[in-house]
């Protein structure tokens, strides 16, 4: 067993942590400090000729690293707590009605045709981050701050545990920047169209799924040809060739994907389901997936923590990090792409 105290003072800029432990087998107890000092990490990267990312399965359940996870959001409440009452949290709810409701194949069809063409503007990564400081996501229960804050906060929670894995910071940075589908200048589609815990359609949507009663009223929860298990799917057919819920992490990964990016499949897979809750949190739909998609799943597991834990009122310096994150985007996308 064990009991873990955090102490934190502002002006030192530090975290203690201090873990005691016991181990009755050998007989003896133990302590552990961690002090976490507010500094810049190594540049060391991950080679921009490897296509793929393999992680051993016992990593996956050490993800606490240097990362503290907190108890409540910036809100107060704990994380992802869609029961909660407040005044955000009815607003959460009413966004998830219209997002279940609307959300059918015929509409992601629409959009994936539509935006697809990639063909709105030719801009860098960093120009479109900077677009993201007019975004707030309105389905998120935890974090009311402009999204720019919340990249930050997700690549350099991420840099601080996993220094040499340089795709994964940038990852983090960049895992939300299809959210700019809420501006006037790519549409301003609405926030259920893009924001949100993302789904398969074209089968049954699964009971996890958040604030399930509302898919009731969509059209496709009667229609016979989608409201079976599979679907039109098949078991083990790879999430490649299931269509999700029409939102920023769809559009961000085609965004990636048609503008040829080097970075690992692993990434390319976090950009497309870190939304997709129902997966990576209850476990649901792994009927459809591939052997290369469980082995991707191992990261996006380990990405998760950070996406949601990180979110929080402190702000990060932007001039400080920003010359590293241009090296990295430099590193794994063309200068210019297109959107």
């Amino acid at each position: 067993m064990h009991s873990a105290y955090y102490y934190y003072t502002p002006f030192l800029h530090f975290f203690f942590h201090i873990i005691l432990s016991s181990a009755s087998a050998s007989g003896f107890s133990y302590f552990r400090m961690t002090i976490d000092f507010d500094e810049q990490s190594p540049f060391e990267g991950y080679e921009t000729q490897e296509k793929k990312v393999h992680i051993d399965e016992k990593e996956v359940l050490l993800l606490n690293g240097g990362f503290l996870v907190p108890h409540t959001n910036s809100f107060g409440h704990t994380f992802r707590d869609y029961d909660v009452e407040s005044e955000r949290q009815e607003g959460v709810e009413n966004f998830y009605k219209n997002n279940h409701i609307n959300q059918t194949c015929d509409f992601v069809k629409k959009m994936r045709e539509v935006y697809g063409k990639l063909n709105r503007v030719e801009m860098s990564i960093w120009e479109c981050c900077e677009l993201l400081n007019d975004v707030v996501d309105e389905s998120d229960p935890d974090l009311d701050e402009p999204q720019i804050e919340h990249l930050l906060q997700t690549a350099e929670a991420i840099r601080k545990d996993y220094p040499d894995e340089d795709w994964l910071h940038l990852t983090g940075l960049i895992h939300d920047l299809g959210k700019v589908l809420l501006l006037p200048s790519f549409g301003g589609l609405p926030q259920w169209a893009v924001v949100g815990d993302t789904f398969p359609v074209g089968c049954a949507f699964d009971e996890s799924i958040v604030h399930h009663k509302y898919f009731k009223e969509n059209p496709d929860y009667n229609n016979p040809a989608y409201n079976t298990k599979y679907g039109v799917y098949s078991e083990g057919c790879g999430l490649k060739n299931v269509m999700m819920s029409w939102g920023h992490d769809d559009y961000m990964y085609l965004v990636a994907k048609e503008n040829k990016t080097t970075l690992p499949s692993a990434a390319l897979f976090i950009i497309r389901y870190h939304s997709f809750y129902a997966l990576h949190r209850s476990g649901a739909y792994k009927h459809l997936m591939n052997k290369e998609d469980v082995e991707n799943l191992k990261w996006l597991q380990i990405f998760n923590k950070y996406d949601l834990y990180s979110k929080s009122k402190v702000r990060v310096d932007l001039e400080k990090v920003k010359p590293y994150y241009l090296s990295l985007i430099n590193k794994y996308f063309p200068a210019k792409l297109k959107w």
